[in-house]
């Protein structure tokens, strides 16, 4: 929305969309700025129980069903939770069963599969967690084209493939799509800023760079 009182007015007329849009603020304040593991662990919990009451009202509330699957997904990464992962997992596959075009849905699926890969290593991720790189490609092309011209799909897209493979030709071209692409949203702003990032790097041909960069660049990055 353009105007920020009109938006302001519109919140807090509709509690259901509050909810959302603070949960959705929440979460990138997570993802991309917190430093400290308990502030960060304090906001997810936060995030959950929110999403919780507003599905409690509204079963069918799919944005508050995605805020919480993304802050379980987010706690499962910061504490190393095996539950959380598979908890998170089972929650991303019930929101894409429900819309197969969630673009937002689908991406988080994808990178619940990509960062599973990356963190542990195929075999390993695929023995414990469920999780498959080919899954979790097919999921995150599903949402690049379910999801028009925003910077986020390109961006995330192409900084999981980098810090899998910094050689990967598709995840370069996808980060110069994302750094030139339509910034609707907070998070796309943010996304598109860390692709330019990146491109700059890129541009320097050093695989090692990349791949660390890519790492510390995406969602909860700041952790290690």
């Amino acid at each position: 929305m353009k105007h920020r009182i009109v938006s302001a007015l519109l919140l807090l007329a509709t509690p259901g969309i509050a909810c959302a849009e603070s949960g959705r603020e929440t979460l990138i304040q997570t993802a991309f700025v917190v430093r400290d593991r308990d502030a960060a662990l304090a906001q997810l919990a936060s995030v959950e129980t929110a999403s919780a009451a507003a599905l409690a009202k509204a079963p069918g509330d799919s944005e508050a069903a995605l805020s919480r699957a993304m802050a379980t997904s987010y706690r499962a990464k910061l504490m190393h939770s095996r539950s959380d992962a598979l908890s998170a997992k089972v929650q991303f596959e019930a929101l894409v069963a429900k819309n197969p075009r969630d673009a937002e849905a689908l991406a988080a699926l994808g990178a619940w599969h990509l960062s599973a890969v990356k963190a542990l290593g195929a075999l390993v991720a695929r023995g414990g967690l469920g999780a498959r790189k080919a899954a979790g490609l097919e999921a995150i092309d599903r949402a690049l084209a379910a999801g028009g011209d925003r910077a986020l799909f390109p961006g995330i897209a192409g900084l999981l493939r980098l810090a899998i493979d910094p050689t990967d030709p598709r995840g370069a071209a996808l980060i110069a799509q994302a750094a030139h692409a339509s910034t609707q949203t907070t998070v796309d702003r943010l996304v598109q800023r860390r692709a330019a990032q990146l491109e700059l790097v890129l541009k320097g041909g050093n695989a090692k760079l990349i791949q660390a960069l890519a790492n510390r660049l995406l969602p909860l990055g700041q952790f290690g």
